[in-house]
């Protein structure tokens, strides 16, 4: 969809459909004000019937309202005014993208976009109004024979402003919303595949595709012989019970000077995860499909990157691999050695996504990076600890941490942290191996990453545990395409940085 910004009254607007927020106890918004003016109290009128209650995503879509050039004017419930958050702007952005797919509008102008929401400016509610609409737009039916076609699409959408000094930031806020939508779609796309379709293989051609279509964009495919070589035996040995080889992905976009250290972003990339031999229950083992998300939100990031021009150097690495039981699998108690030369008692098979961080985060070593942050499904204690809401953050250095905490603040893509305290490490001791791959039931997401901290002490890392916030399970079913906006709100705070310190 198209989207732009202007500032104007809402009443002159030769639009599909104007959208104005109406909150609680008939307090009209600034725009449903300036509406009911012009139409002689026309929506006070429709509140005193009891037609329209302001409840939070509760929508009213109005025909002919009298003395406004628009053909529809839709009121969407705000809530309570003293309560309208982040989490309410949202609700109501969704709420009024679903109810003007339905009207049959090809084009509106959304005052939503005027509504106070506390600590954030015009160019947030623009970004965040693109990002939310477009995921309420989203579908995922390339693989169904019949797709449902809305009636008459919505094609474009005006924000507008309650200024015309905030157009500038205005306009900018909607490249970089556009930009995230756009790394978001990719995510839940490749995430959402099946994995006969979504193979370690089919990830590397899709960066090949990234790499055709964006000039910044290098791509470097590593295959077994190359990991082989270079003493990858933890990600080879969770491949070995797959008949797809595994890949390792290197995208370098470049849009930074050349002496400029890069962010690095490693995702987990199991493009299906049975648990091998430490085989899964049978139950909605279909959604280990979705084990490879940390990948699909490194792709995603990149191509944000590379539609932004975004001037710095991002290097996006994959450890791609499918974790299947057969003959040649890896088998509890056998121990292999790791890129760095540490040998790993592998406990469990189904611990096998810190397998391939772990020799990931040993070769991105070379790139001398700036931070290193992996991204991965990795623990269901993830779940237990923080549910779906927020995605689990531990990592080694404290400043990072905190500049991810506020990216997760500013983005409404929030993480929280964990501590990566030595005293979990010896949890993680083993008689054989300098390690184990587990650390028993107490704390794991924490001694996940406590493991791979064994892999990342030459740099400053982070690590994202997006188990509960990657996709949805029940009838909304599907991939999320988290932590794009949170990681892209990251390397546009590090540019905002860069600039007030003149560097």
């Amino acid at each position: 969809m198209e989207y732009s910004v202007k500032s104007g009254s809402p009443e002159k607007q030769r639009s599909g459909c104007v959208v104005i927020g109406v909150f609680r106890n008939r307090r009209l918004s600034t725009a449903a004000k300036a509406v009911d003016q012009a139409s002689d109290g026309y929506i006070t009128a429709v509140l005193r019937r009891g037609d329209f209650s302001g409840d939070k995503g509760e929508t009213l879509l109005l025909l002919e309202v009298p003395n406004v050039l628009c053909d529809r004017v839709l009121l969407v419930g705000c809530g309570k005014e003293r309560d309208f958050d982040e989490q309410a702007f949202q609700k109501v952005v969704a709420a009024a993208v679903q109810a003007l797919d339905r009207s049959g509008a090809t084009d509106a102008s959304s005052y939503l976009t005027e509504l106070a929401v506390r600590h954030h400016g015009a160019d947030w509610k623009v970004r965040q109004h693109i990002v939310v609409a477009e995921s309420t737009l989203y579908r995922f039916d390339q693989l169904k024979s019949k797709k449902d076609e809305p009636r008459r699409p919505l094609k474009r959408m005006v924000l507008n402003l309650g200024s015309r000094r905030e157009l500038p930031a205005g306009e900018r806020a909607v490249r970089e919303g556009m930009a995230i939508a756009s790394g978001m779609r990719l995510t839940r796309d490749l995430a959402n595949l099946p994995g006969n379709i979504c193979k370690p293989e089919y990830l590397a051609e899709q960066a090949r595709l990234l790499a055709r279509t964006y000039d910044p964009l290098d791509v470097e495919i590593l295959d077994e012989k190359q990991m082989e070589e270079l003493g990858m035996g933890a990600l080879l040995a969770v491949a070995r019970g797959s008949t797809n080889p595994p890949r390792l992905i290197v995208m370098r976009y470049s849009g930074g000077s050349s002496d400029e250290a890069p962010q690095v972003l490693v995702g987990k990339g199991i493009t299906f995860d049975t648990g091998g031999i430490s085989l899964k229950p049978g139950e909605a083992m279909d959604e280990m499909k979705f084990d490879m998300s940390g990948a699909a939100s490194v792709f995603g990031v990149i191509r944000a990157c590379c539609e932004l021009q975004l001037p710095m150097n991002v290097i996006g690495v994959i450890a791609a691999a499918e974790n299947m039981p057969d003959g040649n699998a890896s088998r509890p108690g056998d121990i292999v050695t790791t890129m760095s030369g540490q040998t790993v008692e592998i406990l469990n098979t189904d611990a096998e996504g810190r397998l391939v961080l772990c020799d990931a985060l040993t070769y991105v070593e070379r790139f001398e990076p700036a931070t290193v942050i992996d991204i991965a499904t990795l623990t269901g204690a993830c779940i237990i600890a923080l549910g779906h809401v927020a995605s689990g953050l531990l990592a080694n250095h404290a400043p990072l941490a905190n500049d991810l905490i506020h990216a997760g603040r500013t983005s409404f893509d929030r993480v929280w942290e964990l501590p990566l305290w030595d005293d979990y490490q010896e949890q993680l001791d083993s008689n054989f191996a300098d390690m184990a791959n587990i650390g028993g039931r107490p704390a794991g997401t924490i001694t996940a990453a406590c493991f791979l901290s064994r892999f990342a002490k030459k740099y400053r890392w982070a690590h994202l545990d997006i188990a509960g916030t990657a996709w949805k399970s029940g009838k909304e079913k599907g991939a999320t395409g988290r932590p794009v906006p949170l990681l892209m709100q990251y390397l546009l705070d590090r540019l905002e940085e860069r600039q007030r310190s003149g560097k």
